[in-house]
């Protein structure tokens, strides 16, 4: 097998988990989720939707940020169009997290007091939208008590405890997948608190936890699958020749 990086294994784990999505939208929002989502188009994955990031529907598999002249575009979803996908759950969205708490809230728009923060960040922008109406994963590149924290500062992104609490309002309400540079995880548990699905190579779940700000379902972990062969032969040679996904994952 050929030799693989962390960001290599980040970017197979999130390719994973649009399996049985079928013919939605995909929307990466990151350069590694970016690799990841064109590998699973290449592979498991070839009915997943891919927008030119304005408002058009990309049919073929580019290399990143290739000239718009090589897209083969299959259809049209301008802005006062794209919330029809957005709001009847036909779209898995790939977002960042400044703080993510146990049971999925996420934090993007401020660190300490919200009346008086340390910090400002994005802004909530999309995120409440996102999560409620559609498929959500997290994709954290760099996993401390810093970001895995107990209790988020802003809530941006709504987790499985708030989304219990609103009913049928939430019934698109999904969160796939978290993957950080230790490790993957999802909300299976019976709370839907986290719970670590896998660790990458190299990390041990005690490397895991003890960067983790709140306790962490654990029982049953793996190891992270290694890339195939072929996968890292797509990564390296038609969707990221330049490597730049392996410049944004912390090792």
């Amino acid at each position: 097998m050929t030799e693989f990086t962390r960001a290599d294994q980040c970017i197979v784990a999130l390719s994973d988990a649009f399996r049985g999505d079928g013919e939605i939208l995909a929307s990466p929002m990151s350069t590694l989720a970016m690799v990841a989502v064109r590998l699973a188009k290449l592979t498991h994955a070839p009915d997943l939707m891919m927008s030119d990031g304005v408002a058009s529907l990309v049919a073929n598999v580019t290399p990143l940020f290739a000239p718009a002249s090589e897209q083969v575009i299959e259809g049209w979803v301008p802005y006062r169009t794209i919330f029809d996908v957005v709001w009847s759950g036909r779209r898995h969205v790939i977002m960042g997290a400044s703080q993510l708490d146990r049971f999925g809230n996420q934090n993007i728009s401020a660190i300490g007091d919200y009346a008086r923060p340390k910090s400002m960040l994005l802004g909530v922008r999309g995120a409440p939208g996102n999560t409620l109406n559609h498929t959500t994963s997290y994709f954290v590149p760099a996993h401390s008590t810093r970001s895995f924290v107990p209790k988020v500062d802003v809530v941006s992104g709504v987790g499985y405890d708030r989304a219990k609490q609103l009913g049928s309002a939430a019934r698109f309400h999904e969160i796939r997948r978290v993957v950080s540079n230790l490790g993957v995880f999802d909300f299976a548990t019976e709370d839907r608190s986290m719970r670590l699905v896998s660790t990458h190579a190299g990390v041990s779940v005690d490397d895991v936890v003890k960067n983790t700000g709140f306790a962490l379902a654990v029982d049953g972990a793996t190891e992270t699958r290694a890339p195939t062969d072929d996968e890292l032969a797509l990564i390296r040679t038609r969707i990221d020749p330049k490597g730049l996904a392996q410049k944004e994952i912390a090792s």
